[in-house]
């Protein structure tokens, strides 16, 4: 059964009053295998993006074909530009920003302008484009208050107190909330396919890295239950592309 036949199945159960919420959560984690089952790439190679995943609608998505990145706000604009690499468009962290945060945080970012959601499926094309050492990194960003209160996932080469962690930034400089994570994370020189799941309802945080099937990093958090999303690196550069959301827009 691929991802969309199964997430049929949850919904009629639903409505027969079931309660399936967890289950919806569970089929992600067979989810890249169903859909390619199914003959559907959930991401890559321009295909187009699921209108729903585990039930939640597609919210945002951005190729950067546009060849702009008007419905992005950067920490400083001057790091960023969109550039066509081999035919195709991507959105380049290229420079280091001149942006200082309050609290010791990642600097490099670009936010989603005008978005805040709850629970969600972020998917992304990354490559990281610095050199390589321990602290070789690119971050996902979501859940923002404001400057100074946000999570992010930091996806390094090697797991410290401060690096390949699932972090929160709470008024206070960041801090590891990850219950589980791998000891490293390999970049090399290619784009992977990052997801990051989020389920408010009991605080999960789920990060894949090209296994879609296992995740590398499990957090359980309910400090911030929406925000807006974005990308970047804390002391690096990197490239984004094929950004795809499926979320629940959250309460005004």
């Amino acid at each position: 059964m691929c991802l969309f036949a199964a997430t049929h199945q949850i919904e009629i159960l639903e409505r027969k009053g079931i309660d399936m919420s967890g289950y919806r959560f569970a089929v992600l984690a067979v989810g890249v295998c169903l859909v390619v089952i199914c003959g559907t790439a959930v991401s890559g190679g321009g295909s187009a993006a699921p209108e729903t995943m585990i039930g939640l609608p597609l919210l945002f998505e951005d190729d950067f074909e546009s060849g702009n990145a008007d419905r992005w706000q950067p920490t400083d604009p001057k790091a960023w530009k969109v550039e066509e690499v081999d035919g195709n468009h991507v959105y380049w962290q290229f420079g280091d920003s001149k942006y200082e945060p309050k609290v010791r945080s990642p600097k490099n970012i670009s936010w989603v302008k005008d978005l805040s959601v709850s629970d969600f499926v972020l998917e992304a094309k990354m490559q990281q484009m610095g050199r390589e050492y321990g602290h070789r990194d690119m971050c996902i960003f979501f859940g923002r208050q404001d400057a100074e209160h946000f999570y992010y996932v930091h996806i390094a080469t090697k797991a410290d107190p401060h690096a390949n962690s699932i972090f929160i930034v709470n008024g206070e400089p960041r801090v590891s909330i990850a219950d589980e994570r791998t000891t490293g994370t390999d970049w090399g020189q290619k784009p992977h396919t990052v997801r990051v799941v989020r389920n408010v309802d009991d605080g999960t945080i789920k990060v894949f890295f090209g296994n879609m099937e296992k995740p590398i990093m499990i957090a359980h958090d309910k400090t911030f239950v929406s925000g807006t999303i974005g990308f970047g690196t804390f002391d690096d550069t990197g490239r984004i592309d094929d950004v795809r959301l499926w979320a629940k827009k959250a309460k005004d």
